[in-house]
C-alpha cells in the first residue's frame, strides 16, 4: 500500500499546519538526512521519493531513492546494515527529512565500510588548497 500525501497550496498551512504534505522538489525528491539515534552521529544523506518515503513510514525500515540507479532501495538489503526508523521528522517548509534510526548487521551505514559517511574533514593545507582528513 502506497501512502498518497496531501498536497498543500497555502505556505503558512505547509509550514505550521498539522498535515504531512512533503514539498517534493521537481524531480520528485526530498532530501533525507539520517542520524544515529543513541549517539548523534550523522550517518547519511540521501534523497527520498514518494514510494521511499510511504515505505519507510509502513515498515519502519529507511528507503531512499538512488539518484545515480534511478531506483528505489532498501538502507541494508544486501549488506544487512538495514535501519530502523526510531523517529522521523519534517522540516518547516516540508522538503527534508531527518530519520534518528539504529543500525543493524555490522552497524555501519556508509558503503565503504564507516559507521558514517561523512568521515573526512575538509582542511586547509594553505595557499587555498584543501586536503580530506580521515577523522574516525
Amino acid at each position: 500500500m502506497t501512502i498518497k500525501f496531501e498536497t498543500l497550496a497555502d505556505p503558512k498551512a505547509r509550514e505550521t499546519g498539522n498535515v504531512l504534505a512533503p514539498a517534493f522538489n521537481a524531480d520528485g525528491l526530498v532530501t533525507c538526512v539520517v542520524t544515529d539515534a543513541d549517539d548523534g552521529t550523522v550517518l547519511m544523506l540521501a534523497h527520498m521519493n514518494e514510494d521511499a518515503l510511504s515505505l519507510t513510514l509502513e515498515t519502519g525500515i529507511a528507503h531512499f531513492w538512488s539518484r545515480s540507479r534511478k531506483t528505489l532501495w532498501k538502507k541494508g538489503e544486501t549488506s544487512g546494515n538495514t535501519i530502523a526508523v526510531s523517529d522521523i521528522r519534517i522540516d518547516c517548509d516540508q522538503d527534508a527529512i531527518w530519520i534518528a534510526g539504529r543500525i543493524a548487521g555490522n552497524g555501519v551505514a556508509c558503503h565503504t565500510g564507516k559507521k558514517s559517511c561523512f568521515f573526512r574533514r575538509i582542511t586547509t593545507t594553505g595557499n587555498g588548497k584543501f586536503d580530506l582528513k580521515q577523522v574516525d
